[in-house]
């Protein structure tokens, strides 16, 4: 891994860039930013005519799915992340508040309906909107894929989207899930109410993280995504990974979108303990 410990103003440049430079899709896509809420009309198995590499030719609000130069997920290989510090602590306020789940399609999501706090990135507030789970994980490490992955999406007031991805595997249950097991198991296709979520109970583990730009992993995959990646693999059980898939119930075993090409994007991990050029 590269490190660069001391240079906050390439940091600063390099993202900027690439916030910068997709800024223009924001404005032209209004209508396509947020994830599509009925998941049926796409597959995630080839040779349906509606799988990963046909997502963009069911829709032409979905073109980014195919045409897109910053799609995610994506892998980590480690030579070519960037080890840093000037990235900061992760800052997050969540809040307890009301909420919703339902199957949308493809998968289980918990949706807060009330003020549940956000995330702050470069001074931005990123209010907390939802979180749903992927099996196995999308995001790979050198090639691994882990058991699941939990993306927790944000929204700032402009538009722009922030998400926190956790990957897990195989070991004792999440106590995340472990509090929402007797609604996923009697989960429909409309929203129900399950009462007060505190997001807080949705364990990190690690200060370290890696961050990228990248899009939306599912249509219309809408580019200019903030990317934080929990460097920790935590833990769940095969229970818990197998309720998510029953409760979807979509004829599939998975709901992962294959990863896409990193092209010259940079891939940096905060780390607070880089000092002086070494990790």
């Amino acid at each position: 891994m590269a490190v660069y410990g001391n240079n906050p103003s390439f940091l600063i440049s390099l993202f900027a860039f690439f916030i910068f430079s997709s800024h223009t899709h924001f404005d032209i896509c209004n209508a396509c930013e947020s994830e599509v809420e009925d998941e049926t009309p796409f597959a995630y198995l080839e040779g349906t005519g509606r799988g990963p590499s046909k997502w963009g030719q069911l829709n032409p609000l979905w073109q980014a799915c195919e045409k897109g130069k910053l799609q995610s997920p994506i892998d980590f290989p480690d030579q070519r992340v960037q080890v840093v510090r000037d990235l900061g602590e992760l800052k997050r306020d969540y809040n307890p508040a009301h909420a919703t789940i339902q199957n949308r399609g493809h998968d289980v999501t918990v949706r807060w309906k009330e003020d549940a706090g956000k995330i702050i990135i470069n001074g931005i507030d990123f209010k907390l909107l939802r979180c749903h789970w992927h099996s196995p994980s999308e995001h790979t490490f050198n090639g691994t894929r882990y058991n699941l992955e939990l993306h927790v999406i944000h929204m700032s007031s402009n538009g722009k989207i922030a998400v926190i991805g956790i990957t897990y595997k195989y070991g004792p249950p999440d106590p995340f899930l472990a509090k929402l097991s007797r609604h996923i198991s009697s989960i429909g296709k409309e929203e129900k109410d399950i009462g007060i979520v505190n997001p807080d109970d949705i364990k990190f583990g690690s200060r370290k993280y890696y961050r990228y730009i990248g899009s939306l992993t599912t249509p219309p995959c809408t580019e200019g995504v903030i990317w934080t990646i929990v460097e920790e693999v935590r833990t769940v059980s095969r229970e818990q990974v197998q309720a998510l898939r029953d409760a979807v119930d979509d004829g599939f075993e998975a709901n992962a979108r294959p990863t896409q090409q990193l092209g010259g994007r940079p891939i940096l991990l905060y780390d607070p303990h880089v000092k002086d050029g070494s990790k």
